[in-house]
């Protein structure tokens, strides 16, 4: 017999899915910005880190490909920006995806 819960667990897994998406979109388009890349360029970068997690790169990796191709870019950036830009973000993509807390 199915669980009665299954369906409220699938929609938590895509809606944790999607806010992770959006972050890692949100988060291309801070570092791009930082780099001074043209709109095009800052697209593309955004969608190379969304896919970069759906080929299994956890937060960790994404973090450090950030901070990898912002200090290649000759940006002063710190891990603890990146973290805290990473917090920010997601935070920022949760309340777009799921509304103002009530």
């Amino acid at each position: 017999m199915p669980c009665p819960q299954e369906p409220l667990f699938a929609r938590e897994d895509e809606m944790a899915m999607r806010i992770l998406a959006r972050r890692n979109r949100l988060m291309g388009h801070w570092a791009a910005e930082r780099m001074g890349l043209s709109p095009e360029e800052t697209e593309a970068y955004a969608r190379s880190i969304v896919h970069a997690d759906f080929d299994g790169l956890d937060d960790e990796d994404i973090t450090r490909k950030l901070l990898g191709d912002l200090v290649r870019a000759g940006v002063d950036v710190a891990d603890s920006d990146v973290r805290g830009a990473m917090r920010e973000k997601e935070f920022e993509a949760r309340r777009s995806l799921m509304g103002p807390a009530s």
